[in-house]
């Protein structure tokens, strides 16, 4: 199984070329079959464009921490974002990161048919072979020796990651990692965020698996409270083997 692991200071398959694309606060890792650094970035600013010309019009897209609804002409990214988020119960910029690897993926789908987009810690995968996910979760004891086994049956797929202790994104809660799985990364990066909003201590897990388990298209969740673990739907877990590969 080729490994994948979140964040960029984490390798990435050694079987894929992978390189690293930034524009302004987007700052994305991504493996394919070739080197597609204009067609990624060229996809990004697409991205950006949309979604801040939006904003430039309606400025609490950006600032709402509640759902909410987006005009009839809004960019199909903004639309996704705002349908995501109502899911979740969340404001729609929970959802950019996630709604930016997956367009990114699916563009460079077109001209790859491997694909892992990584986004702040949100993932979008398209593989052919098997290959995991690790789990980067901050100072747990945890963290780095858990892996999320991805299938090509299951693809494309989106694996989103929102922490309480790691990162820079607003988070109300206090996991060292709430890992969401869905076939929508839109989607995911939305509940990941709501699931790990309501994590205060350990006690919260069984809480939170429940809401991950109300929204809809949601298909697994892993949380990581300090040494505590709380696993539900399809996921399989293994433990990471240390190798690239």
């Amino acid at each position: 199984m080729g490994q994948l692991r979140t964040y960029h200071n984490w390798v990435m398959g050694s079987d894929l070329h992978s390189f690293r694309i930034a524009d302004k606060e987007s700052d994305l890792q991504i493996s394919a079959l070739g080197d597609f650094r204009v067609e990624a970035l060229a996809e990004i600013k697409r991205c950006r464009a949309d979604i801040e010309r939006y904003i430039d019009q309606n400025p609490d897209f950006l600032v709402t921490l509640d759902p909410i609804d987006v005009l009839d002409d809004a960019p199909p990214i903004v639309v996704k974002m705002a349908r995501a988020a109502k899911k979740a119960g969340v404001g729609p910029m929970a959802a950019v990161a996630g709604s930016i690897a997956e367009d990114v993926g699916h563009a460079l789908m077109k001209r790859s048919a491997e694909i892992i987009v990584e986004n702040g810690g949100d993932i979008f995968i398209s593989t052919r072979k098997p290959r995991k996910v690790g789990i980067f979760a901050g100072d747990s004891p945890l963290n780095g020796k858990l892996a999320i086994e991805v299938n090509p049956e299951d693809c494309p797929l989106g694996i989103c990651t929102s922490s309480g202790t790691v990162g820079h994104s607003l988070n109300f809660g206090i996991a060292d990692a709430v890992v969401v799985i869905s076939h929508s990364t839109v989607l995911a990066d939305a509940a990941a965020t709501a699931v790990s909003n309501i994590v205060q201590s350990a006690d919260d897990i069984p809480a939170a698996i429940k809401l991950a388990q109300s929204v809809d298209s949601v298909t697994g969740v892993v949380i990581i409270v300090g040494d505590k673990l709380g696993v539900w739907g399809k996921v399989k877990l293994s433990e990471v083997d240390g190798h690239g590969e």
